[in-house]
């Protein structure tokens, strides 16, 4: 198979030129691609060529299948062992949004294993393997699996690698998993607990994170101002006057508002974005690094936004600065905001007096106790006789 064309149509066709090359274009042309594999038949060398590049693994046997003798259905696969029931996704961390959780069980039958790298952020898994399955071959007879591909939760089932440019590229281990009779049916563990599964539920969940119907962060209005005016200040009505938005040039040591309104688009409309408990949405101020790192606070909401803002004091340093809101997380779309600005340093009338340094008023104190010792030394001097001209005068009386 191979894609002849993929433009903003969605035009795909099928070919043998399908090649790793042309799938990665797809994706850095913002494409997104779900990719079921079956166990019925080999993966084709040009679809393991692509998930190398991905830094995904598949087992270098192309028959192998995993297998968990502990967590599987006992009314399809009794003998097999090779239906495999699955809890919903835990989530990745406490503080990435998990948009494939809920109650119930996912049957999972004839899956092909995967294993994820662990030196690309761009990975996470939607679903794992319980801790007791293992990756094997069928075909093998022996009693002992000696170095299986991968057991436990190293085994991904359904995988997600989302790009940098917020493409997404999603791998389902089981195409059966997908087919109408799992969607609902009735499943029996090893415990005698019966069930249905929630297979449709999970499948549109992947899906709609995988062509962008959920996790997808749209950036609204993006405004800095200063948070207040000094008046009477010569020069600082030059800067910017309060509630002008957006100024090309601070000063240093300006007060400074910075607001940025974000938005998830979720199914078919855009609610306001909500930043979990654990999780924390950051302002950057910096030229070549960051000066200020500082938490942006949500301060108000619309029907479809949220308004986040911070305040803080621009450094004593000048130089082009940039205001960066760098948000990056599993499941959501890249958010990379940057506004440049110009700090200059204070101009010549703009200093503090003397008196309003408070380090200066031992100081000025010293220089008018100079002043007042001063004045009173000629003071003193100029009033007082000397003793030496009395002297004289009584002297001349006597002859």
């Amino acid at each position: 198979m191979g894609i002849e064309e993929y433009r903003t149509d969605g035009k795909i066709g099928l070919g043998p030129s399908l090649t790793p090359n042309l799938l990665l274009q797809f994706i850095n042309e913002d494409g997104n691609i779900l990719l079921t594999l079956s166990a019925d038949s080999p993966t084709p060398t040009t679809i393991s060529s692509l998930l190398l590049e991905l830094d995904i693994q598949l087992p270098s046997d192309r028959m192998s299948l995993v297998v968990d003798h502990f967590n599987y259905d006992t009314l399809s696969a009794s003998e097999k062992h090779d239906v495999l029931l699955l809890p919903r996704y835990p989530g990745l961390r406490s503080d990435v949004k998990n948009f494939f959780g809920g109650a119930g069980t996912v049957a999972f039958p004839r899956a092909i294993a995967q294993t994820l790298g662990n030196s690309s952020p761009l990975l996470a898994p939607i679903l794992r393997a319980q801790s007791t399955a293992y990756s094997y071959n069928p075909k093998d007879e022996a009693e002992v699996v000696e170095d299986p591909f991968a057991t436990g939760d190293q085994i991904s089932l359904v995988s997600a690698m989302q790009a940098r440019n917020s493409a997404r590229f999603t791998v389902f281990g089981s195409i059966e998993a997908l087919e109408n009779k799992w969607f609902d049916a009735s499943v029996k563990g090893l415990d005698g607990k019966k069930g249905k599964t929630i297979n449709r539920e999970f499948a549109k969940q992947v899906i709609a994170w995988t062509f962008k119907e959920t996790g997808v962060l749209k950036v609204g209005k993006v405004e800095h101002h200063l948070s207040s005016v000094e008046q009477g200040v010569s020069g600082n009505d030059s800067v910017a006057q309060l509630g002008y938005l957006n100024p090309k040039i601070y000063r240093v040591k300006n007060d400074v508002t910075f607001n940025i309104e974000l938005s998830e688009y979720t199914s078919d409309r855009l609610a306001p974005l909500t930043i979990t408990p654990n999780d924390i949405l950051q302002l950057e101020f910096s030229m070549l690094s960051p000066f200020h790192r500082l938490p942006l606070k949500p301060v108000s909401q619309t029907p479809n936004s949220t308004l986040f803002s911070t305040t803080f004091t621009i450094p004593d340093q000048h130089g082009i600065f940039s205001f960066r809101v760098n948000y990056k997380r599993p499941f959501l779309t890249n958010v990379d905001v940057k506004r440049e600005v110009t700090v200059r340093h204070f101009a010549h009338d703009e200093y503090p007096r003397s008196w309003k340094i408070s380090g200066g008023w031992v100081w000025i104190a010293g220089i008018w106790v100079t002043v007042a010792g001063w004045v009173a030394f000629v003071g003193i001097w100029l009033w007082s006789e000397p003793a030496y001209e009395k002297e004289r005068g009584k002297g001349k009386k006597m002859q």
